[in-house]
């Protein structure tokens, strides 16, 4: 019996051994310090290749950094592995996840749980978390497996964590907050949950409150690295939602992301994180700063050609920018994600168009508009993105790329910027049909620009200004019985809206007052009189307006 009780001890003491020597890797990982916890966990498995647990913990990390080829190997060595070898199904199940594979995943989740005891929750919180950091995140598998554990144990705070991530990622946010609080009290020394509850007041947009939670998690630990993540997002979304705070909110955000780069650590993928958020935050010389340090670090890493292909672009060198960007996405082996599409897009469009906007080469702009149109095919919302990017060329005065961009935004009625694109779209094809250089408007951008201005005003039909460049389109086309109709539409919709904007669109009275009398002119001249007094009443000496009535009137 004694040597029995001696045997049981020692096991006992071997086995709290082990978990402690994995403790700090896994207090570095989730203070994602994620370098520091890597050089832990390498050391552990040199000293006792038998650890499994370290292989998959290993394994994880790597494909935090999309660095899937080494969690492979990891994962696969962590299978021979005598302690912990079935969480190496886990991350090879997640592989698999990636992979669009999930029945090849959910056999190996399967191969986890018929080895697992009733009390048993690690594992299933490691399944969940497969689950939710896929490529392609399925929060209701996630929890459904939590649910299972925490059924089996109410109080276990990782599984509560676990439980918050899944709901909030599933869009429930009362029992997100549940969960988490449940976490907390479980175990107070679990601040991630804590720092959590702020993360579900930014998304409630409550920045004031949020940030405010961020620093009782700050009074408990003020060298918990992410909560400063946190603040650094909070306040670039206050900036953006905001916008008389942006200059003091994206000041604050820059700020502490550096604090939190300080907490974490200066590596590669530490500084492409950086590098993600200097992009969001716009800061394209704090960006083009970090993309060289990064080439210097690791001047064969490919997305340090996505940043500096951004940086180029944005702070004006064209040239850099494409050969950059253009190395980037020819590569198949690079993960190509929407917005590099987008920026080379750009840079075709920008490095075709003339400086004075005037001229377009047909060749860069047609190969521009396919990058735009492949960056749509990945993600329908990245239409959002071009009325920015016509703006910019319709400022700029080239009006022909400006419009082929719009053009293509207007194809995806869903988007936000539907009804201004549009807008947009029937003055760039408008301007850029009446400049100085045209011999012959083209009849066919005219008509597009028509049925633009035409969706604007199904969309929103108290838009006044569509009528007025409806109006102008169809005097371009010499489509007068419309161009005078499209007139006497803004005259009624302007009129509707009271005495003071009619003053204020003096101009364009007279102007639509002007040009519906000279349609009359050849068909109803004491119409036409009509109108053109409607515009002396306006201005007594127009010019045009006296001259015609002379010459209607002349007997």
């Amino acid at each position: 019996m004694n040597k029995f009780k001696i045997f049981s001890m020692a096991l006992i003491a071997t086995t709290i051994a082990k978990a402690q020597d994995l403790e700090p890797a896994k207090k570095a990982i989730d203070a994602e310090q994620f370098e520091k916890a890597k050089s832990l966990l390498k050391s552990i498995i040199q000293s006792k290749p038998s650890n499994g647990k370290a292989t998959f913990l290993l394994g994880t990390i790597y494909l935090k950094q999309n660095i899937s080829d080494s969690a492979s190997i990891y994962f696969q060595k962590g299978l021979a592995a005598s302690e912990g070898a079935r969480l190496n199904n886990i991350g090879l199940g997640q592989l698999d996840l990636d992979a669009n594979n999930k029945v090849a995943a959910q056999a190996k989740f399967d191969l986890v749980i018929k080895e697992l005891k009733k009390k048993d929750t690690e594992e299933y919180v490691y399944i969940a978390r497969a689950y939710m950091n896929a490529d392609k995140p399925d929060y209701k598998s996630a929890i459904t497996i939590l649910t299972k554990a925490a059924a089996t144990n109410p109080n276990d705070a990782q599984v509560q964590l676990a439980l918050g991530d899944a709901y909030y990622g599933d869009k429930n946010q009362n029992d997100s907050y549940v969960a988490y609080r449940n976490a907390y009290q479980f175990d107070s020394t679990l601040i991630r949950a804590k720092m959590q509850l702020g993360v579900l007041l930014k998304g409630a947009k409550a920045y004031t409150e949020a940030v405010k939670a961020y620093n009782e998690v700050i009074s408990i630990n003020p060298n918990y690295g992410p909560v400063y993540r946190e603040l650094a997002e909070t306040h670039y979304l206050w900036a953006n939602n905001v916008p008389k705070t942006y200059d003091e909110n994206i000041k604050k955000a820059l700020s502490f992301y550096e604090k939190y780069m300080s907490l974490t650590d200066y590596s590669i993928n530490s500084r492409m994180r950086h590098a993600d958020f200097l992009i969001l935050a716009k800061d394209y010389k704090a960006l083009e700063l970090e993309a060289n340090k990064m080439k210097e670090l690791d001047g064969v890493n490919p997305r340090i050609l996505r940043y500096l292909g951004y940086s180029s672009y944005e702070n004006g060198n064209t040239d850099a920018a494409l050969e950059a960007l253009q190395k980037f996405t020819s590569n198949p082996s690079n993960k190509i994600i929407p917005r590099d599409y987008l920026y080379l897009g750009q840079v075709k469009i920008k490095k075709g168009t003339s400086a004075d906007g005037k001229s377009v080469d047909p060749t860069q702009l047609a190969s521009g508009i396919v990058d735009l149109k492949k960056a749509v095919e990945m993600e329908p919302l990245a239409a959002n993105e071009f009325n920015e990017i016509g703006k910019k060329l319709y400022d700029q005065k080239a009006f022909a790329a400006a419009a082929a961009v719009f053009e293509l935004a207007v194809t995806n009625p869903n988007s936000k910027n539907y009804l201004i694109d549009n807008f947009y779209l029937g003055n760039s094809l408008y301007y850029d049909n009446t400049r100085k250089d045209v011999v012959k408007p083209d009849p066919i951008a005219l008509q597009k620009a028509d049925v633009a201005f035409g969706n604007v005003i199904t969309a929103s039909p108290t838009t006044q200004d569509a009528y007025v460049f409806r109006a102008r389109t169809n005097k371009l086309l010499e489509n007068d019985d419309m161009m005078a109709k499209y007139y006497e539409d803004y005259l009624r919709v302007v009129t509707e809206k009271g005495a003071e904007e009619v003053t204020k669109n003096k101009a364009k009275f007279m102007e639509a007052y002007n040009n519906i009398a000279a349609v009359y002119a050849n068909s109803d001249k004491a119409k036409a009189v009509e109108y053109f007094n409607k515009t002396l009443a306006l201005d007594p000496a127009n010019e045009y307006a006296l001259s015609s009535i002379k010459l209607l009137t002349k007997k």
